[in-house]
């Protein structure tokens, strides 16, 4: 048995883009921006490095999700890591995305609270409710920390 299941929270690193495939399905790309520790080996401090992951959502509910997001904005999603080779100018190309299926509006940077709760659209179908409780990601453990 196989799981290929990601929980990302992160700012956007830019405004979403919605395309349409020819078929007519909205398709949402967005970048996300994760960041990490890591003790530094010279100083012993530990510094912050930013990951960045793309991200793909489809469906009208992409479409409507792209409205209520900017650059800058919390999220977390939930999904699953897809590779995709191809090749341009002779060269083999690849990367790593993750496939959307769910996401949850955090706040901004500004502070603004941008949520699917108090700005949704008619389509109120176009949003679930969290399957999960909001978890404090400001404290962090690390391996040397640990007692055991």
């Amino acid at each position: 048995m196989s799981i290929n299941r990601v929980v990302i929270s992160g700012n956007l690193t830019r405004d979403p883009e919605v395309r349409t495939t020819q078929s007519g399905m909205p398709v949402m790309s967005l970048g996300i921006a994760v960041n990490d520790r890591r003790r530094n080996s010279q100083t012993g401090d530990w510094e912050d490095y930013a990951n960045f992951i793309d991200c793909t959502m489809f469906g009208n509910r992409a479409q409507n999700v792209a409205n209520y997001l900017s650059k800058g904005s919390k999220v977390t999603i939930e999904g699953k890591l897809r590779w995709s080779q191809w090749e341009r100018d002779g060269q083999k190309r690849s990367k790593i995305e993750v496939i959307v299926d769910d996401i949850d509006f955090g706040s901004s940077r500004g502070g603004d609270r941008q949520d699917g709760y108090s700005q949704q659209s008619n389509d109120a179908s176009a949003y679930s409710a969290p399957s999960t409780p909001v978890v404090d990601t400001t404290s962090s453990v690390y391996d040397e920390d640990i007692p055991f």
